[in-house]
């Protein structure tokens, strides 16, 4: 088969899925919707070059590149286009007519971006109705995806999930040896800094805690439009020898970042199923995550770790002083999430759901079901 995969720019997550389709017999082609990087891809893959976009372009922009999809189209002779995020990159692919269409949601574009003017449920809606098969993350996008006309037997819900050979409790915790914590209860925060994460309220929450418990730790790290602002947060409450800023850590030192923790948090305002929550739950981490609905599909509060109402600084800070506390329930908590992230977030076994959901697509075009 011949696949072309067909993103926004390139980001880990696509390296993935690209990496895992071209170890298939599949023939697989990747073409970005922006032209903001040298890329390389995984071996096996090809990029088409085209005109693309630049960063920011706007609407006008990404409409007439409909006639230049259409000649990559005609030159990649794909059986089928995977496309993601809906809006733009999916869209393109529906106002070109090609079938059959796998929509892949990213989270973000149904259960925020979908909704913010009548122009982008319009479309939402007409990207929708043109996608032989819808994947996304989670229940919450599944029922998001059945508002705008999607019916449930061209959903499919793929949990991307993770290397559970990769992210695993047993290994080494090299960060925490480095910086001397061996003997303090040591946060972690890999959020982007963007302001949809939360990572604000981490601190503010943090610095919060710290005043209870001075041997408090946090770790953080990613980039983003934020960190300045962070940072002098930090600064400006005298915690700076309590934190350690760690920017983007690679695929490679992530297990060892997270096995340096006792704690994973999250307060992001929206999520499908987040990937650094299943690491952090793969490396059999308690977590402490807001009770949006993308984080109540995986943690039970008390089970997994805490759940804290979102946006409350003030709930977090107690749930933060609440559990690390209990060295009892912490350690059943690992030992719960691991099983958790077996069960459920397993990379290898996941995938099949997206081979599988490539398979039902071809079938419903070749039947002209719609």
């Amino acid at each position: 088969m011949r696949i072309l995969y067909f993103t926004r720019s390139q980001s880990p997550h696509d390296v993935r899925f690209t990496k895992a389709l071209a170890q298939t017999t599949h023939q697989v082609f990747v073409l970005c919707l922006e032209r903001d990087m040298v890329r390389q891809w995984p071996e096996g893959v090809t990029e088409i070059k085209w005109k693309g976009l630049r960063p920011g372009q706007g609407w006008g922009q990404t409409l007439r590149l409909v006639q230049q999809l259409k000649k990559v189209i005609v030159e990649v002779r794909p059986d089928l286009i995977h496309a993601g995020p809906i809006q733009r990159v999916a869209f393109l692919v529906a106002l070109a007519g090609f079938h059959p269409l796998i929509s892949m949601s990213w989270g973000t574009d149904l259960l925020l971006e979908a909704d913010q003017n009548p122009f982008w449920r319009w479309v939402t809606r007409f990207t929708l109705e043109r996608t032989d098969i819808l994947v996304g993350d989670c229940i919450i996008v599944g029922r998001k995806a059945a508002s705008f006309g999607v019916s449930p037997d061209r959903y499919k819900m793929f949990p991307w999930g993770v290397d559970l050979a990769h992210f695993k409790p047993e290994g080494s915790a090299l960060l925490r040896e480095r910086l001397g914590w061996q003997d303090k209860m040591v946060l972690l925060s890999n959020r982007s800094l963007e302001p949809l994460y939360g990572v604000e309220d981490v601190v503010n929450a943090f610095i919060l805690s710290a005043q209870s418990n001075p041997d408090l730790r946090l770790l953080l790290y990613s980039k983003g439009s934020q960190e300045a602002r962070i940072q002098n947060l930090i600064h400006e409450n005298g915690v700076e020898d309590k934190v350690f800023f760690g920017g983007l850590a690679s695929v490679e030192e992530l297990p060892d970042v997270y096995r340096s923790a006792d704690l994973y948090l999250s307060a992001s305002h929206s999520d499908g199923s987040s990937v650094s929550l299943m690491e952090a739950l793969a490396c059999g981490l308690p977590v402490i995550v807001s009770d949006i609905p993308g984080n109540q599909e995986w943690v039970t509060d008390g089970e997994h770790g805490r759940l804290f109402a979102d946006k409350n600084i003030v709930s977090l800070a107690e749930k933060i002083l609440k559990t690390e506390s209990d060295t009892g329930v912490l350690l059943k908590m690992k030992k719960k999430n691991r099983e958790l992230a077996e069960q459920r977030a397993d990379w290898k076994m996941n995938f099949q759901v997206l081979l599988d959901a490539y398979n039902l697509a071809i079938e419903y075009a070749r039947k002209g079901e719609r």
